[in-house]
């Protein structure tokens, strides 16, 4: 009987596979015997429209032919060896487990020596990374999963659990039955704010203004951990004197709440003894998505709620293995294993890589490659189980940029991506319920993930990798023969992480089989922080309302997110019959006061624009903000209306604050 994880959101929901069927492990501790529809239904999408043929082309106006692994890999590698550093690109994703995170990261910033590595991930959590290290000193969430038990309240903020991360939810409602209070904070009321003790319908991008709030209030109440502050906080003195100059009526009324409501809220929160702030992309997917972590940090910081059981600030990713990614060091702004780039750290890791070739300083993000290329500056692009073509923002500019490259490499399992239409070359790689190693969930438990069905001729992603390094003449340096064989190597490399936070050495790749690995529990212990004197940092932010605003012209912002049955562009779920039943794939959310003034009803079609591009979408009245509207990520053409206003510290797009309208659809459009 073989185990494996969830390949779908960062839960890591953990099955055992018996007779064709996907059945939850009541003893794992991150699921508990929970589960999802749709996590139980991707073993029916293992084998539907899979790419399965090695395909090569000169240019994308030609049609491809079959090919084979070796040609194709002969290829990349002959134009690898003629191409500078700094003109390739890697764009991998959190669907990658660790070990081909691994062996990509390793010959694209060991061997090659581009440091333009970078993953989808900088598109979902890139502000959460640097909010955490900005704050506590390193990439780390200070709480797990079943500190929602030990919780007094919940704060959710810019996140639809019941949605994105279904069984993360249900654990939430099991806890709220034995006394946790739950608060959701959002302009549209989702799925989570329908069992929330108290309703925040904030008004768009007023975040910062409501944390900023709510620490004023605190600090004028003299409601907050002296105690801790005093031993374990840097910057408390000007923190404070720049709260104070805060007009409190001014927040308020910029968040577009009730003084009623907001005052409910702070009583509740002054009486919780353990609090937790859960968050997702609603927080991180703005032009202030790092400003917005760190208002949430400073809350946590000044209360002392945070490094005890059942409170921290928590944030949620939305990938299954996204958080592994940041551990090997597949951002572009991390050398490896959560070490930074610097001189010291570089000789380090050219040593135990034994390179002479190694990226010395920090690459092009994910936004800004497209970027580059459209400037004609990148020659070539390896693209790994990710879609950018679809998935960043501002669409006709991206199909644009990429048609430039001279050389698009796709790596996927699946067909019909919107990515294999700019793609030179197409190679298959295995997918879950295929491929073996390990993976870790959105609260650092590391676990194994398992083959179900055998490879058929099929390569894992790090196997690819691996041929393209030996191809470039680094045979020993890639000699890997199995997975196990990759992760045993990576964890030697996480000996080098400073002050050894990443103790995944200390684990063993078969034990993972049966029981997981939480690493850094002890880390914060006694409220020590992993910066330079060991004291959180506080950081005073404001809103600057940098997002693109509504207008006359574009009136309506709109919001985008997962819908709790698909997953992306469903490329995999919306195959599956019994998740099509759910919901539709292709919808807009608006609220009846403003459907009515367009003369809209419900299932009517629309047309939607920005400055940037159009699409078509079917009307749903919804208790949403006014002159909000709300978009699924399941809908391919929602990043032709998205705004690529970037943060200006973490590179993560501002996929929630773009300006649009919306009118009846004809066909004449």
């Amino acid at each position: 009987m073989s185990k494996t994880v969830c390949a779908y959101c960062g839960v890591g929901c953990k099955f055992e596979f018996r007779d064709e069927k996907l059945k939850p492990i009541k003893s794992y501790p991150t699921n508990s015997g929970l589960a999802c529809a749709k996590g139980l239904s991707q073993i029916k999408s293992i084998f539907i429209d899979r790419c399965k043929e090695v395909k090569i082309r000169e240019s994308i106006k030609d049609n491809f032919k079959t090919s084979n692994y070796d040609e194709a890999i002969n290829i990349i590698a002959s134009k690898l060896k003629k191409t500078a550093p700094e003109r390739v690109g890697f764009y991998l994703s959190g669907q990658m487990l660790n070990e081909d995170y691994y062996v990509a990261n390793k010959l694209a910033k060991g061997f090659i020596g581009t440091s333009n590595c970078d993953t989808n991930s900088r598109t979902c959590m890139a502000s959460a990374v640097v909010g955490y290290k900005k704050s506590f000193g390193v990439d780390y969430v200070p709480l797990g999963i079943n500190d929602i038990d030990k919780a007094n309240l919940l704060i959710l903020t810019g996140a639809n659990p019941a949605e994105s991360h279904v069984v993360l939810f249900n654990k939430i409602k099991k806890a709220q039955k034995k006394g946790l209070k739950v608060v959701v904070i959002d302009p549209r009321f989702t799925l989570s704010a329908k069992i929330a003790d108290i309703y925040l319908p904030i008004k768009v991008n007023k975040d910062i203004d409501f944390f900023n709030l709510l620490a004023l209030k605190l600090i004028k109440d003299d409601s907050v951990d002296k105690d801790f502050i005093s031993n374990h906080t840097n910057n408390f003195d000007s923190f404070k004197e720049e709260i104070l100059k805060l007009d409190g009526t001014k927040l308020l009324e910029n968040t577009e709440l009730g003084i009623d409501s907001f005052e409910k809220f702070y009583k509740l929160f002054k009486e919780s003894k353990n609090i937790i702030t859960a968050w997702t992309m609603g927080i991180n997917q703005s032009s202030q998505g790092v400003d917005k972590n760190l208002a949430i940090n400073n809350l946590h910081i000044i209360t002392g709620q945070i490094n005890k059981e059942g409170s921290g600030p928590f944030s949620l990713t939305g990938q299954p293995n996204a958080m592994g990614g940041r551990e090997v060091g597949g951002l572009s702004t991390t050398l490896a294993v959560h070490l930074d780039f610097n001189e010291e750290n570089c000789k380090k890791v050219a040593e135990f890589w034994n390179s002479e070739n190694i990226a010395k300083q920090n690459g092009l993000t994910a936004y800004e490659m497209i970027e580059a290329a459209n400037e004609d500056k990148i020659d070539i692009l390896i693209i790994c189980h990710t879609d950018p073509i679809y998935h960043l923002p501002n669409r006709n500019f991206v199909q644009k940029a990429i048609s430039k490259i001279p050389l698009v490499v796709e790596i996927n399992a699946y067909e019909d991506s919107e990515t294999s239409k700019y793609a030179h070359i197409v190679l298959p790689a295995l997918p879950f319920g295929q491929k073996e190693g390990t993976q870790v969930n959105l609260d650092r438990t590391l676990t194994r993930v398992e083959s179900l069905y055998p490879k058929d001729g099929i390569l894992q992603d790090w196997e690819i990798f691996t041929k393209i390094g030996q191809n470039l003449g680094y045979e020993e340096e890639f000699s890997f023969k199995s997975s196990k064989e990759v992760f045993e190597e990576y964890q030697k490399m996480t000996k080098l992480s400073f002050q050894r936070h990443l103790n995944i050495f200390e684990t063993n790749y078969d034990k993972l089989k049966e029981k997981p690995f939480v690493w850094g529990k002890n880390l914060f212990k006694n409220s020590t922080f992993l910066t330079k004197n060991k004291k959180a940092n506080l950081f005073f932010v404001e809103n600057q309302n940098l997002s693109e605003q509504a207008s006359k012209e574009f009136p309506f912002i709109l919001l985008t997110g997962r819908t709790r049955d698909q997953w992306h562009s469903g490329s995999k779920s919306a195959k599956v019959d019994s998740l099509l039943k759910f919901k539709k794939l292709e919808f807009v959310e608006i609220n009846s006061t403003d459907a009515n003034k367009l003369g809209l009803k419900e299932g009517d079609m629309v047309k939607v624009s920005s400055k940037r591009g159009e699409l078509k979408a079917e009307v749903v009245i919804t208790d949403i903000n006014l002159k909000t509207i709300f978009i699924p990520l399941s809908h391919r053409d929602i990043n032709f209306l998205t705004d690529d206003l970037l943060d200006n510290l973490s590179k993560q797009p501002d996929y929630n604050h773009s300006a649009v309208r919306i009118e009846e659809w004809k066909e004449s459009f």
